[in-house]
């Protein structure tokens, strides 16, 4: 499953976003690539025969629709702003990721290191599909744990649900306001309703969660995959590393590298009172808002 997995992420992103980004010079079309990357960790099992779902609350099956859910949700989504046109200009977290660039000295666009550094960043994410994020659907459909569900797993499949619902209301809630905003004629305000009281990036939360709840699905494959002698010493701590390292990678990319700390700075000198909002409300864990000081 591995290996095909790599071959699909591969073509995949080298087809919807290195040649786009190559030809356009915009690598917001990773947008589409990483989610439907998703869904094709979703059906690798049914590709090469590994699992076949069948009707029931099967591991196997609740884990290839998890990613399914996950990445068509945002694949769909981005496929539609692409059709409305919103990927013809450069989307603010990549646009951050040139000033990144620009820091180590990679600032002429027409330069062949800038090209080089913009598809080694798209091929980061596109690597993160082949590994670590594939890491929980590669334990729980290899058939290391057979029968029911586990209380763990039971516990995280509940996870999963309410973190996905959690997300869903944050987006909603956000796309409420800003229509709310344009029917007013209200520009520049800050998001700050709902769950935004909270946290400045429900959504990013929401999402975090989702994958922490894989991982907690993944322990009991993980602890069974131990005590059997399918795999070698190497792999199984190759894979049990990988699993638990997904919730690091999710963090780094939702809060530092395409998440929250891009699409503040862009806020800040957007938005007049998001520095307060950043002096009341926390970044990324719900948590009591803060009183401001003098």
């Amino acid at each position: 499953m591995a290996t095909t997995n790599c071959i699909l992420q591969l073509v995949l992103f080298l087809v919807t976003a290195n040649i786009p980004a190559l030809l356009t010079g915009r690598m917001s079309y990773v947008d589409i690539a990483w989610p439907w990357g998703l869904v094709t960790i979703g059906l690798v099992p049914l590709v090469t025969g590994t699992h076949w779902p069948v009707w029931g609350m099967g591991r196997g099956n609740l884990v290839m629709l998890a990613y399914l859910v996950s990445g068509l949700r945002m694949g769909l989504g981005a496929v539609a702003l692409a059709w409305l046109g919103h990927l013809n200009k450069e989307m603010p977290r990549y646009l951050f990721q040139r000033r990144r660039w620009a820091k180590q000295g990679i600032a002429d666009e027409d330069s062949m290191m800038y090209k080089v550094t913009m598809q080694k960043e798209i091929l980061v994410q596109c690597m993160a599909n082949m590994g670590s994020l594939a890491m929980p659907m590669l334990v729980q459909t290899s058939g290391y744990l057979a029968g029911p569900l586990t209380w763990m797993e039971v516990c995280g499949w509940t996870m999963w649900v309410l973190s996905l619902v959690f997300e869903h209301i944050a987006d909603v809630q956000k796309l409420n306001f800003a229509r709310e905003c344009k029917e007013k004629n209200v520009k520049n305000a800050v998001c700050d309703v709902g769950l935004w009281r909270y946290t400045r990036h429900p959504n990013y939360f929401g999402e975090w969660m989702v994958w922490n709840s894989l991982v907690v699905t993944s322990v009991p494959s993980i602890m069974a995959m131990w005590q059997s002698d399918q795999e070698t010493t190497v792999t199984k701590v190759g894979l049990s590393l990988g699993v638990l390292a997904v919730s690091w990678a999710m963090y780094q990319c939702l809060v530092n590298y395409t998440g929250a700390k891009p699409a503040e700075y862009y806020s800040v000198r957007k938005r007049p009172d998001y520095v307060k909002y950043q002096a009341t409300v926390n970044m990324f864990i719900p948590g009591r808002r803060k009183e401001m000081t003098d």
